[in-house]
């Protein structure tokens, strides 16, 4: 398999097969994943393209790998909490303000643990930590709680 980094769009997947059928997954930043399937007598001709959103592409992973969990789902416990990674849209009410503002885990119950922003880790960030648009938050709590949270950070 071969990864290529498509800028402002995610990621490409590439794999050929031991009958030499090549198939690409494009996972794009959105969570989405584009499924390619290219012909057998011209590997670079697109033979079949399905677009699949965040829950098609969860429920096709559970389907090839049952134990296996969503690409956005990091740990899930038996006490029922999560963590998630959620992007802040560059168009997000939120970009450009601090975290404190959102009042996230009073509303929620879900607290960010940690803010991904470009290729940097941000281990614990304060109420007074300032978010930008492509930030990538990862949020604990419960899935009711993730959801709300998502919710909120996707508001614009």
């Amino acid at each position: 398999m071969s990864t290529t980094p498509l800028p402002g769009i995610g990621v490409q997947y590439d794999l050929t097969t031991r009958e030499h059928r090549h198939l690409s997954v494009i996972a794009h930043r959105d969570g989405t994943r584009t499924v390619n399937v290219y012909r057998a007598d011209d590997p670079d001709a697109c033979a079949q393209s399905l677009h699949l959103s965040p829950t098609e592409t969860a429920s096709l992973i559970d389907a090839l790998m049952p134990d296996h969990h969503s690409p956005n789902v990091l740990h899930t416990t038996d006490l029922g909490l999560v963590a998630e990674r959620v992007e802040l849209s560059a168009h997000s009410h939120w970009n450009g303000r601090v975290l404190g503002d959102m009042r996230m885990r009073t509303e929620t119950g879900a607290s960010v643990v940690a803010v991904l922003r470009r290729a940097e880790a941000i281990p614990s960030p304060t109420p007074d930590f300032r978010l930008a648009g492509g930030d990538t938050l990862i949020v604990i709590g419960t899935r009711e709680g993730i959801e709300a949270a998502a919710a909120i950070l996707g508001r614009e």
